[in-house]
C-alpha cells in the first residue's frame, strides 16, 4: 500500500485513509435513495437504478483510486439526474432509453477529450484566483445542500427561510433539530481534533434519530418522504438490473429528432464537464494538491476515470456519473490518496448486497457533515486578494462564489466567473493577461446561454 498509494509522501496512513473513505461514502450514501427516486419518475425501475448507481459508483471510484491515486469518489450527479428525468424524458418526450444513449455518447466524447488533453488544458487555463474562488463557492454550495437535506432551509416569500420547528414537528421539526444538534456536535468534535469526527457526527445523529423513532418523537411518514430510520436486512433483487442493463442500445434511431438529441448530448456534456472540473478544483484546493501554478498533477487520469464512470453508468442504467463534491468530507477527514477512494469504492460494491441498510441513512444525519465541510472549504476565502489593485480578478472570483449556491450549480458559478473574468480584463486593458483558452470558453458559455 505504501509503495502504490505513496502514503508517507502525502503525510497520511492506512487508518486515516480508511476513515476518510468511509466518511466520503457516508456523506454520499443519500444518492442510493435519491437517484432511484428521481429516475423512477422517468419510468425506470428503482431497484435497477439503485444497483446501476452502486456499480457505476464502484467502477468510477475504483478507477479514480487506481489510475489517479486521488481521494475523490464518483456517483450519479445530482442535478444531472433531475435534468435526465424531468427535462429530457418528461418535458421533451424522449424515452429513458434514449436519454441513457445520450449519456453514453457524452461519456465516449469525454474519453476522447480526456485522451487528447482538451479537458486537462481547460483545467490548467483557469486562473489561480478563480480556482480558489471555486473552492470557496463549492463550500457554500455543499453547505446549502446540507441545510436543505436537513430541512433547515425551506422555500417561502423570501425564497429561502429557516424552517418553523413547530410545523410537522414529528417529521420536519425533529429532523431539523437533530441536524442542528449534529452541526454543533460535529463542530465541537472537529475543534477538539477527535479522529473521525465527521463520521462520528453522522452516526451520532443517525442513532439519535433511531432513539427518537423508538420513543415516538419521530414518526415516519412515507407519503411526505420521511421514512423509517431503522435499517432493513433483506437482500436486494439482483435480477432487476436486467431491466436497465444495456437498454441505451435499444433505441430506434430513425425516430430520434437528431438536432434536439445533439442539443441534449451537449447539455449533458457542458454540465458534466464543468461540474467535474469545479469539484476537482475545489476539493484538490482544500487538500493542498494543486501545485504553485494551480495545476493538479494527476488531473488527466482523474478526468479519464470520470469519463469511464459516465460511460459505464449509462450501460448499467443510470444518469451521468461524475466526481462528487462530497469527496471534500473525506479530504477534511485526512484523505490524501487513492486508498481513501478505494475504500469508498468497496463500500459502494458492498452496498449492492446491503442496499436497504445504506438507504436507511437519513439525509439529516449526513447534513451536518456537509455544513462543516462547507465551512472548511469556505475558509479558503482568506487566500483571495480583495484589494483594489486586484479587483479585475477579485470581482470575477466574487461572482463565481455567490453564483454556485444562489443558482444551485457549480457549473453556473464557473461559467459566470470565466465570462466576467474575460470581459473585465478586456475592458480594463489587461486582455494580454488572459489565457487564449479562456476566450474560447467565454464564447462557448455565451453560446450555451443563448441556444441551450
Amino acid at each position: 500500500m505504501e509503495t502504490f498509494f505513496k502514503l508517507k509522501e502525502r503525510g497520511t496512513n492506512v487508518k486515516t485513509e480508511i476513515i476518510a473513505g468511509i466518511t466520503t461514502f457516508m456523506t454520499m450514501a443519500y444518492i442510493l435513495a435519491v437517484n432511484p427516486s428521481i429516475l423512477s419518475d422517468a419510468g425506470m425501475d428503482p431497484v435497477a437504478v439503485l444497483l446501476a448507481t452502486c456499480l457505476a459508483s464502484f467502477i468510477g471510484t475504483l478507477c479514480m483510486a487506481l489510475m489517479a491515486n486521488l481521494p475523490f469518489a464518483l456517483s450519479a450527479g445530482m442535478g444531472l439526474n433531475a435534468y435526465f428525468a424531468y427535462t429530457v424524458v418528461l418535458s421533451m418526450g424522449y424515452t429513458w432509453q434514449e436519454a441513457l444513449l445520450a449519456v453514453f455518447i457524452e461519456g465516449i466524447i469525454f474519453i476522447i477529450l480526456s485522451l487528447t488533453n482538451v479537458r486537462e488544458a481547460i483545467f490548467n487555463a483557469i486562473p489561480l484566483e478563480l480556482k480558489k474562488a471555486v473552492s470557496v463557492g463549492v463550500g457554500l454550495y455543499i453547505c446549502f445542500i446540507g441545510l436543505q437535506n436537513a430541512k433547515l432551509v425551506t422555500g417561502g416569500s423570501t425564497l429561502v427561510q429557516m424552517v418553523n420547528f413547530k410545523t410537522d414537528f414529528h417529521t420536519v421539526g425533529i429532523t431539523a433539530l437533530l441536524a442542528l444538534f449534529g452541526i454543533l456536535f460535529t463542530a465541537i468534535l472537529y475543534i477538539k481534533k477527535v479522529p473521525g469526527s465527521i463520521l462520528i457526527g453522522i452516526f451520532g445523529v443517525w442513532v439519535l434519530g433511531i432513539i427518537c423513532q423508538f420513543i415516538g418523537i419521530y414518526i415516519p411518514d412515507p407519503d411526505a418522504k420521511f421514512y423509517t430510520l431503522i435499517p432493513s436486512f433483506h437482500m436486494t433483487d439482483f435480477s432487476k438490473l436486467g431491466e436497465t442493463l444495456g437498454q441505451c442500445f435499444k433505441v430506434d434511431l430513425q425516430n430520434l429528432g437528431i438536432f434536439n438529441f445533439i442539443v441534449i448530448i451537449f447539455s449533458f456534456l457542458f454540465v458534466d464537464l464543468f461540474e467535474t472540473l469545479g469539484t476537482l478544483i475545489g476539493v484538490a484546493s482544500k487538500a493542498d494538491m494543486l501545485d504553485k501554478d494551480g495545476k493538479l498533477p494527476a488531473v488527466k487520469p482523474a478526468l479519464i476515470a470520470d469519463s469511464i464512470a459516465t460511460t459505464a453508468g449509462a450501460l448499467l442504467g443510470t444518469s451521468t456519473t461524475t466526481t462528487y463534491v462530497e469527496s471534500a468530507a473525506g479530504v477534511s477527514a485526512g484523505g490524501r490518496t487513492g486508498l481513501a477512494s478505494l475504500t469508498t469504492a468497496l463500500l459502494f460494491l458492498l452496498s449492492t448486497l446491503l442496499a436497504p441498510i445504506f438507504i436507511a441513512i437519513p439525509s439529516f444525519a449526513t447534513a451536518p457533515a456537509l455544513v462543516i465541510v462547507g465551512f472548511l472549504m469556505f475558509s479558503g476565502i482568506t487566500e483571495l486578494k480583495m484589494k483594489e489593485e486586484n479587483y479585475t480578478s477579485a470581482i470575477p472570483a466574487y461572482i463565481c462564489i455567490f453564483s454556485m449556491p444562489l443558482f444551485y450549480s457549480i457549473s453556473e458559478g464557473i461559467s459566470l466567473g470565466i465570462i466576467s473574468y474575460v470581459i473585465i480584463h478586456v475592458f480594463t486593458g489587461k486582455a494580454k493577461e488572459v489565457n487564449p483558452i479562456m476566450y474560447i470558453l467565454t464564447v462557448l458559455f455565451i453560446l450555451k446561454y443563448v441556444f441551450l
